[in-house]
């Protein structure tokens, strides 16, 4: 695509194309298709080495999810009444939803705190938690099977007493919420300010709602493993804080996605970022670090407050023990350090280092948790190749998914509107309406599409 600008190509950016005279309004297919022609499109992605990368994954992985389906679990999975849990749910449900915590969190700070200085980068966050939350879901029906039934805990079988019923509400209910936020940026793409308007109205409450639903279901992840007491070792489990453990580790967890998201974003499709995000994404960045170290620090004193409370010192001196130790200090206590440095130096290449080194952390203490730590009397379980194959399909669907939606709705740019007393009192022209010229918004404008 960068190609293509440099040839005075500009993508799609607001409903019409042209000014004056030769304006007209862009197609639905224009619109999907970034401005470009069918065949230039398909010149910029075959192009791109990137995409070979990921065709090789998606030959080898969908034949696999569809073998997967076709004959059952046993077949990808080392799966059994020992180990319950593998990658499906190891990483990508227990590792996905605290890494999508940046929606509730962005919009409460936005919306409830008024801290619009972060505005920049909160549909960012609004969006990383909606694909996090729904490719978590997706780990969920892979491993589950019959994704048919899906409707069955909401509709058709109520299980109140379980911690999964719990689970599987919050998300559906969450997932709903996180749609309504995003689907501000939908509606202005499509050019309906109406439903935009109806969403801005309601913001507050779903922010609201975001806040119960997800603080409910992070720990309600973590409530899942007091139905195994004895299973999972004692230095990765704790009955009185077990809840609190997942749910202090979503807030640096969440902010680092954003800021390693924003990171890959900066680097690989800065030409779809306006100067509103890019000039203030470093300061942002900043800001969801200082977060992210109080929530990891947070997050390792209630650690250490739950080894101490169980009284399960004697284990540090084991491997079990040392393992314990190498996850806290890569995890937490490192990027802690560096996130101390680099926001006392102002250096926000460490800052994005740390927020990495972070999200592997959240990463690496959730497989422990599930799938390593899990059953630590018996034998040692390594997963299939085929489960650790479909894992990377489906999270390589996840960025394809990140990347077409980043690449069309203003996410990262600010989509350009006509406002109203431009064309209604006069001829909308270059000449009779100056504003058309530029793209930031004259104050007290009101808008709307002239599709």
């Amino acid at each position: 695509m960068k190609s293509m600008i440099r040839q005075g190509i500009q993508p799609v950016a607001s409903h019409h194309n042209g000014e004056g005279k030769s304006r007209k309004s862009w197609s639905l297919l224009e619109k999907l298709l970034l401005g470009l022609s069918p065949r230039q499109y398909l010149e910029q992605a075959i192009k791109n080495p990137f995409n070979w990368i990921l065709g090789v994954l998606f030959a080898v992985g969908l034949p696999l999810i569809a073998y997967r389906f076709l004959f059952g679990l046993s077949v990808v999975t080392h799966s059994s009444n020992d180990y319950p849990w593998g990658l499906f749910l190891g990483f990508g449900l227990f590792a996905m939803v605290p890494l999508s915590a940046s929606g509730f969190m962005l919009g409460t700070t936005v919306e409830i705190f008024g801290r619009h200085d972060f505005e920049p980068i909160e549909r960012l966050a609004l969006l990383n938690g909606l694909l996090g939350y729904l490719f978590a879901v997706i780990y969920l029906l892979v491993d589950l099977g019959q994704p048919w039934r899906l409707p069955y805990p909401m509709v058709v079988a109520f299980g109140p007493a379980a911690v999964l019923f719990l689970v599987a509400w919050h998300v559906a209910t969450y997932l709903s919420v996180q749609v309504a936020e995003v689907s501000v940026a939908f509606f202005e793409w499509i050019g309906w300010l109406g439903g935009k308007r109806f969403v801005r109205r309601i913001a507050v409450g779903l922010t609201v709602a975001g806040i119960i639903l997800s603080t409910l279901h992070q720990g309600a992840l973590g409530a899942l493993f007091t139905y195994a007491p004895g299973k999972v070792h004692p230095l990765w489990y704790s009955a009185s804080f077990q809840w609190i453990h997942f749910f202090c580790s979503a807030i640096p967890g969440g902010l680092c996605m954003v800021i390693a998201v924003s990171t890959i974003v900066k680097k690989t499709m800065a030409w779809r970022c306006d100067g509103n995000f890019l000039d203030n994404l470093d300061r942002c960045t900043f800001g969801l670090a200082k977060g992210a170290s109080m929530g990891l620090i947070t997050y390792l004193a209630i650690k250490l407050i739950g080894v101490a409370h169980d009284n399960e010192w004697g284990y540090l001196g084991t491997g079990w023990g040392a393992w314990f130790m190498l996850e806290l200090a890569i995890g937490v206590i490192l990027p802690l350090a560096l996130f101390a440095w680099a926001i006392h130096n102002q250096r926000v290449g460490v800052v994005r280092l740390a927020a990495f080194i972070t999200v592997f952390g959240v990463v690496l203490n959730r497989i422990n948790t599930a799938l390593i730590a899990f059953n630590w009397k018996l034998y040692p379980e390594i997963p299939h190749p085929f489960e650790v194959i479909i894992c990377l399909t489906i999270f390589a669907i996840y960025v394809v998914v990140y990347r077409f939606i980043l690449y069309r709705l203003p996410i990262l740019f600010a989509w350009k509107a006509v406002p109203v007393e431009a064309y209604e009192t006069e001829p909308v022209t270059v000449q009779s309406a100056p504003a058309l010229k530029s793209s930031v918004p004259a104050p007290g404008a009101v808008y709307r599409s002239i599709d």
